[in-house]
């Protein structure tokens, strides 16, 4: 027998939909994409690649850093890094275990990674990713990249990463923002039941 997730997993859940609903038309980093489309896309191919519910809600959130501060959209061609995935993990970690959070925390660390280890890596990425990258540290030096492996997340930020320079598609399909919050809710209830990390 299962309970119901409490009230404040639903309060969480509905924080998140508000947000995307109110700040997800925002352009997605001069890509051609606004955030809620990037984010679905992401979310919805790691659903296709059938990884975990908490990868895919990784995968959902992991640019919501950028829904949380007042910055402009041009933020790096002025040359700020606004450090979004740093503030999505602070905020998420309130509300998620270390699957969700630690994930969407490292994948700005998973691109550099992947421009220091994939010589091809680092031509496939678009023209703004390229910009961020600049302000994010550069590609990894080895001991960074030796570091990283070390990381018992860093396989899932590498999987997220992947989904993350793939969801800049223009036009393309995907489940409703409603179709995921199924998702959320679920690792929600399942760090309830003690099936995932849950530290609080």
């Amino acid at each position: 027998m299962t309970t119901d997730p409490p009230a404040d997993f639903e309060e969480s859940t509905a924080t998140i939909l508000r947000l995307f609903r109110e700040r997800g038309g925002s352009e997605y980093g001069g890509e051609a994409v606004t955030q809620l489309q990037h984010a679905l896309q992401a979310a919805h191919f790691a659903e296709r690649q059938g990884e975990s519910p908490a990868l895919i809600v990784a995968s959902l959130l992991h640019d919501i850093g950028h829904l949380l501060h007042d910055l402009p959209d041009d933020a790096p061609e002025r040359g700020i890094d606004d450090l979004h995935e740093s503030l999505a993990g602070r905020w998420l970690a309130g509300r998620f275990g270390p699957e969700v959070v630690e994930p969407v925390r490292l994948h700005v660390e998973a691109k550099r990674y992947l421009c220091a280890t994939e010589p091809e890596y680092q031509q496939q990425l678009s023209p703004p990713s390229i910009i961020s990258l600049a302000l994010q540290g550069g590609p990894m030096t080895a001991v960074e990249a030796q570091e990283f492996r070390g990381n018992p997340h860093s396989k899932a930020a590498i999987s997220l990463r992947r989904f993350d320079d793939a969801a800049k598609v223009v036009g393309l399909e995907t489940p409703p923002l409603e179709h995921f919050a199924e998702h959320i809710e679920s690792v929600l209830a399942m760090g309830h039941r003690g099936t995932a990390a849950w530290p609080r």
